[in-house]
């Protein structure tokens, strides 16, 4: 594929390391030859790079194959997952999963990607719902137009909530942008 066909989720191979982009930009700058900057992470160490491709530049794009896993837990050997067909349990590394730790409970089901036989990339849902286990309550005559407060999920996501959310509540949560969307 070509520089310009780059989006961002596409998974390809430069400089032998497989790379995610996770962002992308066409430029044509006046009367110079148009390119494109990419921000990659690589897939192995999480380092994010950037990168600049002439727009006619060859870029190998990777197929993965995504496999439904069930997360089973966390340990000092990383995230451990089980897949669902052949019963295989593996491990990511913290540094595969990030801070999308915050959104994985117990007997999750995700989808994770494989290549060439080995787990490379997690994909998480888009909203995911957790239960509040600290929340500070809150006086009746807080209430200011929108007013939020801060609490703690049971994953240890910490996250602003409006006044109402109280201790044991489910919660819905954009594991994008890490912000509360509303009651579960």
């Amino acid at each position: 594929m070509q520089a310009t066909d780059l989006r961002r989720g596409t998974t390809i191979l430069y400089e032998k390391e497989l790379y995610v982009v996770i962002d992308f930009e066409h430029r044509t700058p006046g009367n110079l030859r148009a390119f494109v900057r990419a921000s990659l992470k690589n897939l192995k160490n999480g380092r994010i790079i950037q990168n600049r491709f002439a727009s006619t530049d060859s870029i190998e794009r990777v197929s993965l194959d995504a496999k439904k896993c069930q997360f089973l837990y966390h340990d000092d050997q990383g995230f451990h997952f089980m897949d669902m067909e052949s019963y295989e349990s593996f491990s990511l590394s913290d540094d595969m999963v990030g801070d999308q730790k915050y959104y994985l409970k117990e007997n999750m089901e995700i989808n994770i990607d494989f290549y060439e036989g080995k787990p490379v990339l997690p994909e998480f849902p888009k909203n995911v719902i957790l239960k509040v286990v600290e929340s500070p309550p809150w006086v009746k005559g807080d209430s200011v137009s929108n007013a939020l407060k801060p609490a703690v999920c049971e994953t240890g996501l910490k996250v602003q909530v409006p006044l109402f959310i109280d201790e044991g509540n489910m919660i819905k949560i954009n594991t994008e942008t890490g912000e509360y969307i509303g009651r579960a």
